[in-house]
């Protein structure tokens, strides 16, 4: 019976400490701006360049289902 008021004790402390940090943080202006988030995965932040190692190299090669590349052999 110990042990449930321990655990109701924790679990209690817990909640409060997870009640003053949201408190904290909305007084700083955490939660304000809930929009842009949600708008801004739709611009474009610009192109990923790859390197093309196939091109460079004439004798590597591409293959398996894993991409691995492997010397040919002659």
């Amino acid at each position: 019976m110990d042990i449930l008021y321990l655990m109701i004790l924790c679990s209690v402390s817990l909640a409060a400490i997870f009640l003053v940090v949201f408190i904290v943080n909305a007084r700083k202006g955490q939660f304000e701006d809930d929009e842009s988030p949600a708008v801004r995965i739709l611009f474009d932040s610009g192109e990923i360049k790859e390197k093309d190692d196939n091109d460079n190299n004439p004798d590597k090669k591409e293959i398996g289902e894993n991409n691995k590349i492997e010397e040919k052999s002659e």
